[in-house]
């Protein structure tokens, strides 16, 4: 679907940008990829890697800006929409400015991409969409559930299909615990929240080859949720720098002690799969649509997917491997 296409990404100067664009461009060989993001100093570095490469387009821009979306959407079949605020304690703190992007940015590109006749768009989400408890998993819900409806709420009728992927902690992306722990390993003190706190892990090749799996499976509205294995954070701390002290700081504003995917409630319309679930929308009964369900299995109702109730967990000596193999670029893209 992707080969000879023509491909955009916002926030592409990001971490899953910076995955994305080499392996699709080896995998699918598209017409063009646009790289759409803010940063210009991120763009410029992104850009020089990529100076002999006629496939590969730079488009400085904000999802905020509406004009600039939709001119640089123009000619696009396929979008995924990896922009966001997305640092948890940031957030809080710039909660207008976390609404402008997430909320507003989602409203300007969905209206674009329907304007511009964009064939399929996948948002990507985050664990803290379900049952939110900061202001950033709350935009992202709301930015999900925008993404969801916009496939049947326009009274004209259009044919761009909106779906969302959702995932937990991706390992050793820019931010992310295990390069924060990795720099302050010579001091030899490690700052812990919560003893109990687990989290779910991701590499960035998984994100990006849930979101070409989902741009095949895709009808439209469809929650994506990829399994992936659970990590105590005292296990990932003795991994990462094993002589390290411990030392507990507690919860942060905004931050749960587990992660969820997928809540309780949303278990009336969600469906297993072999790598991953699929929420299905209660609207239109959607969820009982059997082009959209295929050949999923129905999960039970109550069923919650939590960080510490997953029935798969990444053991040390897998996240000692794991870390080994990456040491190159864990918190460089």
């Amino acid at each position: 679907m992707l080969k000879n296409s023509s491909i955009l990404i916002t926030g592409g100067t990001g971490s899953f940008g910076n995955a994305f664009v080499p392996l699709t461009l080896k995998k699918y060989n598209p017409k063009r990829l646009v790289v759409f993001s803010r940063d210009e100093m991120k763009q410029w570095d992104m850009a020089q890697f990529y100076k002999d490469d006629p496939r590969v387009r730079f488009f400085i821009g904000d999802v905020r800006d509406k004009d600039r979306m939709y001119r640089a959407l123009q000619g696009v079949d396929f979008v995924v929409h990896a922009a966001a605020t997305k640092i948890a304690p940031t957030a809080e703190y710039n909660p207008f400015e976390c609404i402008k992007t997430n909320i507003n940015g989602a409203m300007n590109l969905i209206d674009a991409c329907i304007d511009q006749k964009v064939k399929r768009v996948v948002s990507l989400s985050t664990d803290k969409a379900s049952s939110p408890v900061n202001i950033y998993g709350a935009t992202k819900l709301a930015s999900d559930k925008l993404f969801v409806a916009s496939n049947s709420s326009y009274a004209g009728g259009h044919k761009t299909l909106f779906s969302v992927v959702r995932y937990g902690n991706v390992m050793g992306s820019r931010g992310s615990v295990i390069p924060f722990f990795l720099s302050l390993e010579e001091k030899g003190v490690l700052p812990i929240t919560d003893e109990r706190m687990t989290r779910f892990m991701i590499s960035l090749d998984q994100c990006v080859k849930i979101v070409w799996e989902v741009f095949e499976d895709m009808i439209g509205s469809e929650i994506y949720v990829k399994k992936t294995p659970s990590i105590k954070i005292v296990d990932l701390a003795k991994v990462v720098a094993p002589n390290a002290k411990h030392r507990i700081i507690g919860i942060r504003p905004g931050e749960k002690l587990h992660e969820e995917m997928i809540s309780s409630y949303d278990s009336k319309s969600t469906y297993e799969y072999s790598d991953y679930y699929k929420i299905l929308p209660q609207i239109n009964e959607w969820e009982k649509d059997d082009l959209r369900i295929k050949n999923g299995k129905k999960v039970e109702e109550g069923f919650n997917y939590s960080s510490d109730n997953n029935p798969v967990w990444m053991t040390k000596s897998e996240l000692k491997v794991w870390i080994d193999r990456n040491k190159n670029t864990i918190g460089k893209i």
